[in-house]
């Protein structure tokens, strides 16, 4: 696996590459990571993945500084999965000087959710993908269902300018207990893991009460996301969102586009002691 920090370094490895496939991270990888790299090369060839921690998409109380970085560890994974190239750049590298254009997602798309708790975060998101998919310039990119609003923010900036890569969604992968794999499940403390399936279970409960909904008409929706929120609060949990949205475009469901067989996705986010987690799950 060749290791690259230098933009026109990587171009000139990938020169004639036009199959190439492609899988950003900010690192401390694990299987979820692991499995996107599988699924971009059923996609494409060769698979380049990323390594960079990106400071515009953290806010000025998040945790750039301690985010886990474990370079070694994660050179050592790819290498297992037989990845081409790792883009490893600084910030120097990536941003020789300040990056003063920005993509801001609209606002009915980015500033809902995680937008609205994390103010900036989707813009941060935007831009610094937009870069990176100029350096690789991949056929496909990939990227994980864990974070949902990430997913379709991306797709809808690659289709609105028309950039020449396809984005492949890849399932979230979890724990045997259910909990979604990520890199901030390490801040857990033991009893806090033993408590972290929780949100799960709290989604598959909001699941079941709007498939009964459905049939029964026994809760609105807005009653059925209070229910979970009060659930888990009661279990010390902080939820920031509990929310029944539209798959289509994360607008807020409704009886009728329940009524109509619309595709439907629940999604979360909540802070267990200093630990903040987000899952989400589709109907």
């Amino acid at each position: 696996m060749k290791i690259i920090s230098d933009i026109q370094e990587l171009r000139d490895h990938l020169r004639g590459q036009n199959r190439a496939s492609f899988v950003p991270t900010m690192g401390n990888l694990h299987e979820g990571h692991l499995s996107l790299m599988r699924l971009a090369r059923q996609h494409g060839d060769p698979v380049v993945a990323s390594i960079f921690v990106n400071r515009l998409q953290f806010g000025p109380n998040e945790d750039f500084d301690s985010y886990p970085r474990t370079m070694q560890a994660d050179i050592d994974k790819l290498e297992k999965e037989g990845v081409y190239i790792l883009f490893a750049p600084t910030e120097r590298d990536l941003y020789p000087q300040p990056q003063e254009y920005r993509v801001d997602p609209p606002q009915q798309l980015g500033d809902i959710l995680e937008g609205e708790f994390r103010p900036g975060f989707f813009k941060g998101v935007c831009t610094v993908v937009l870069k990176l998919l100029s350096c690789v310039q991949p056929k496909v990119a990939v990227f994980g269902k864990k974070d949902y609003q990430q997913l379709m923010i991306i797709r809808q900036m690659a289709k609105q300018f028309a950039l020449p890569v396809e984005i492949i969604p890849g399932e979230t992968v979890r724990a045997e207990d259910g909990l979604a794999l990520s890199s901030r499940n390490g801040y857990l403390s033991t009893e806090e893991r033993a408590e972290a399936p929780e949100l799960q279970k709290a989604l598959r409960d909001v699941r079941a009460r709007v498939l009964d909904l459905n049939e029964r008409n026994t809760h609105s929706l807005i009653e059925i996301e209070k229910i979970a929120v009060d659930l888990l609060t009661s279990r010390g949990w902080q939820p920031d969102y509990i929310a029944i949205r539209q798959q289509c475009d994360l607008a807020p469901a409704s009886n009728e586009s329940l009524k109509a067989g619309e595709p439907l996705v629940i999604l979360t986010a909540a802070k267990l002691g200093k630990t903040r987690l987000i899952d989400n799950l589709e109907i």
